[in-house]
Formats: C-alpha cells, structure tokens, sequence
C-alpha cells in the first residue's frame, strides 16, 4: 500500500506543476485585461495552489502525519486509493485545463 501513497504524492506534485503554470498565465492576462474572468481562474488556482501546498506538506514533510497515512493498519487501503483517486482525478482535469489554456 506504499504504492498508493507515493503515487499520491507524485500526483501532489505534478498538480503543483500545472497549477504554477495556469497561475502564471492567468495571472498574466489579468494584468493585462483586467477582466473578471482572467481573476476569477488566477483565484481558482491560488484556492487549488494552497490546497495542494497543505497536501504536499501532510504527505511529504510532516512526520507524524505521514507516518499516519502510510500505515495500512490505521488508514485502510480503500482509503489510501481514494485519495490517490481523487490526486489523479484532479490531475487529469488539470492536464486538460493546461492544455486548453495553452493552446
């Protein structure tokens, strides 16, 4: 069950990977439009930025919680794969958010 939680942590950071990217560019059209929209999605991604930096930091540096999440006998496997579902869920609706952004 290992695997679970390190692919959760893989998906926490690609998810910081794109969310810097569509931060940067929406942040960007903001300050050239000043449009609602363009403000609208650079605060969507400052919300799911700040979501994924406390994630990262629960999943990759704070001792006693990771050492909680690892293990099967405290947090089941079926939990364990509903996180790692839902990181890779939000990564793919990410990935498709960056690629018609960038476009």
């Amino acid at each position: 069950m290992a695997l679970l939680v390190t692919l959760v942590r893989v998906f926490i950071v690609l998810n910081l990977v794109l969310l810097t990217g569509l931060a940067y560019v929406w942040g960007r059209n903001y300050a050239q439009l000043k449009s609602k929209h363009s403000l609208g999605l650079l605060l969507f991604a400052a919300f799911l930025l700040g979501e994924n930096l406390m994630a990262a930091y629960f999943f990759l540096v704070d001792p006693t919680l990771t050492a909680w999440i690892t293990n099967p006998e405290q947090v089941p496997p079926v939990a364990q794969g509903a996180m790692m579902s839902l990181r890779v869920l939000e990564f793919g609706g990410l990935a498709f958010l960056t690629w018609t952004t960038w476009d």
